[in-house]
């Protein structure tokens, strides 16, 4: 059974820092690309960041200099590092594992950033 369990969530002030965790099981993680999306409320869900196996990473403009995403395949966890965080990254943030065979995500967790 697939599982993505997120953690790290919560509530920060402007200028605040959060790393998120992502730890994954029943999957091979050393294959297909982990990445984080976030959904605020009335809003789409966004691309965040993504890395694949090979570590090459992408970030969406809105994170870019601020977010830092890595992965650990000893503990089959992705992490999310947000610094200087803003009010306009509250959302719940989501973790995904993609393959061309299967496309896995997480429950989410709450990010809440007050001014």
């Amino acid at each position: 059974q697939v599982q993505l369990v997120e953690s790290g969530g919560g509530l920060v002030q402007a200028g605040g820092s959060l790393r998120l965790s992502c730890a994954a099981s029943g999957i091979n993680f050393s294959i297909g690309t982990m990445g984080w999306y976030r959904q605020a409320p009335g809003k789409q869900r966004e691309l965040v960041a993504t890395i694949t196996s090979g570590l090459s990473t992408n970030y969406a403009d809105s994170v870019k200099g601020r977010f830092t995403i890595s992965r650990d395949s000893a503990n089959n966890t992705v992490y999310l590092q947000m610094n200087s965080l803003k009010p306009e990254d509250t959302a719940v943030y989501y973790c995904n594992r993609w393959t061309w065979t299967n496309n896995y995500w997480g429950q989410g967790t709450q990010v809440t950033v007050s001014s």
